[in-house]
């Protein structure tokens, strides 16, 4: 198989998006968790799985946010934090944050400064998008892999597409067989 150029996020594949009955369920997950299993393997080391967090005491505007989200105050090791299990077995490189964008220093690391990073995961109209558009902002070319996101609703998914797409050539929303296919 050949290697897919750059670095590939893997953004909050968790329980609390995955489980049915969790108040932060994606809907499509199943279908993002597919079109990730499909990048994966073109991948080889360089992924990166990252998680969203609670912090131990929210401050600025996130107090209000867990207000309205209480359950979701409890620490990094609370099963609904864990990586569903196919994922956890793979997550060779995990990075935290308590923020949406995982556009951190130890992900901008993996990446390099002059890399692509290809982002995969949920939600689209979260945390993928605010990872995408800070790596942008970085100088980083990013590849958003359309059938390997959901997003809260179809509707969010196709406008957080959208939106990142106006980004180009900053941002490029690609499928999977364009983001493992590129040569360049």
């Amino acid at each position: 198989m050949t290697t897919a150029p750059g670095h590939l996020a893997v953004i909050d594949m968790q329980r609390v998006f995955a489980e049915p009955d969790s108040p932060w369920a994606t809907p499509r997950f199943a279908e993002a968790a597919t079109g990730v299993r499909r990048l994966l393997p073109a991948f080889g080391e360089r992924v990166t799985f990252t998680r969203f967090v609670a912090p131990e005491k929210p401050t600025g505007a996130w107090r209000a946010y867990y207000d309205q989200w209480p359950f979701a105050l409890q620490p990094a090791d609370a099963p609904l934090w864990e990586l569903t299990d196919e994922f956890a077995a793979r997550a060779r490189h995990l990075v935290d944050a308590p923020t949406f964008g995982k556009w951190t220093p130890e992900l901008a690391e993996r990446v390099g400064p002059t890399g692509r990073l290809v982002l995969a995961g949920v939600s689209t109209d979260c945390c993928v998008l605010s990872t995408a558009l800070a790596a942008a902002d970085a100088g980083v070319e990013v590849l958003v892999v359309s059938d390997a996101c959901a997003g809260v609703d179809d509707e969010s998914h196709a406008k957080a597409l959208h939106v990142m797409d106006l980004y180009r050539p900053l941002i490029r929303v690609v499928t999977v067989a364009e983001a493992v296919g590129e040569t360049s």
